[in-house]
């Protein structure tokens, strides 16, 4: 279900006639509500719960599509004395399903302004997240040796850029120890190789518990997850390559590219699965390129390329603006 709403106001100036209107009569008037939301999505006792600040929450949204999802959700919210600052929808023809981002600003705390939308989540059977806009996200960087991706990411994030957390980044090679100091971030380095790639990837479990680690990013990391670490990470795990597979694939894509000359390069940032670089995608970007370009020229376009859609998959994912649709993502920006 889509929603597009545009209002006209035409003002005249008429001679005033007043003249009253018995009370009953003007309450007949307003048809009575159908297919109701539950009582507790609208009254759930927060006027006994003001806080003195507002706080500013993003509340997503999935459930199967139906008449009057917004109409339910936007009521609770303002029976809530909630103010929505930013909406958006869409209805999956697809899948028959129906997703929703809302910020609102509230003076309640959140466990009362949970109360209140819980009962609407079950009486939709939705699943539903309540978070505070702009919470940096816990993330957790994997990395081999190009530098572009990981310097891009620390830099955005220390400039207040990137939304997120940077509770360390794991690599299989020793080479970006050094950037990842520069930054403060915590850096460890496992060899990975046959018979230690289980050994890692238990590592990297781990240290997602223990951080509660909500996105792992593969800045560049160039080794193929297992099975087992792309079910544990479904969702949470964002991956980044260059626009040529799976036209140019191994080593040295951009020489290959040169050699065919091609037109366009660009990046495709997309949810990790076992299915190799073909999760569901969240970003991509094209620059166009002429024959002039040498190879040296190619590898730094489509770098800063892969830094950019990389940058732009993270941001959108920490606001809470990604949606799962079966093999595709939904994006509310």
């Amino acid at each position: 279900m889509q929603i597009s709403l545009s209002f006209s106001l035409r003002c005249k100036v008429r001679p005033v006639k007043r003249h009253r209107c018995p009370r009953a009569a003007v309450q007949r008037s307003v048809p009575p509500p159908v297919d109701r939301p539950p009582q507790g999505a609208a009254a759930s006792g927060l006027e006994s719960s003001v806080v003195t600040d507002p706080s500013h929450w993003v509340l997503t949204l999935a459930c199967p599509d139906r008449p009057g999802i917004v109409h339910a959700v936007t009521g609770a919210i303002a029976s809530s004395q909630g103010n929505i600052t930013e909406l958006q929808q869409f209805s999956s023809a697809d899948t028959g399903r129906f997703f929703m981002r809302v910020q609102v600003q509230s003076g309640f705390e959140r466990a009362k302004f949970e109360e209140s939308v819980r009962p609407l989540a079950a009486y939709l059977n939705a699943s539903w997240n309540l978070d505070e806009v702009g919470r940096p996200r816990r993330t957790l960087i994997l990395a081999s040796k190009a530098a572009h991706c990981l310097n891009d990411l620390l830099f955005r994030q220390r400039a207040g850029q990137l939304p997120i957390e940077i509770t360390g980044v794991m690599a299989n090679h020793p080479d970006l120890g050094d950037l990842a100091r520069f930054y403060g971030v915590p850096f460890a380095e496992h060899v990975v190789l046959p018979d230690t790639k289980a050994d890692f990837e238990r590592r990297v479990l781990e240290a997602v518990d223990a951080e509660e680690v909500e996105l792992v990013v593969l800045a560049r990391y160039m080794q193929i997850l297992s099975p087992e670490l792309c079910a544990a990470l479904a969702g949470r795990a964002i991956n980044i390559h260059h626009s040529f597979l799976p036209g140019f694939k191994g080593a040295n894509p951009y020489r290959q590219a040169h050699a065919r000359g091609v037109k366009l390069i660009g990046a495709t940032a997309h949810f990790v699965t076992a299915d190799l670089d073909e999760g569901p995608i969240i970003e991509q970007n094209v620059t166009r390129v002429d024959h002039t370009k040498t190879v040296a020229e190619l590898q730094a376009i489509g770098q800063d390329q892969e830094s950019r859609t990389l940058a732009a998959a993270v941001k959108l994912f920490a606001e809470h603006r990604v949606f799962l649709d079966d093999n595709r993502t939904v994006v509310l920006n």
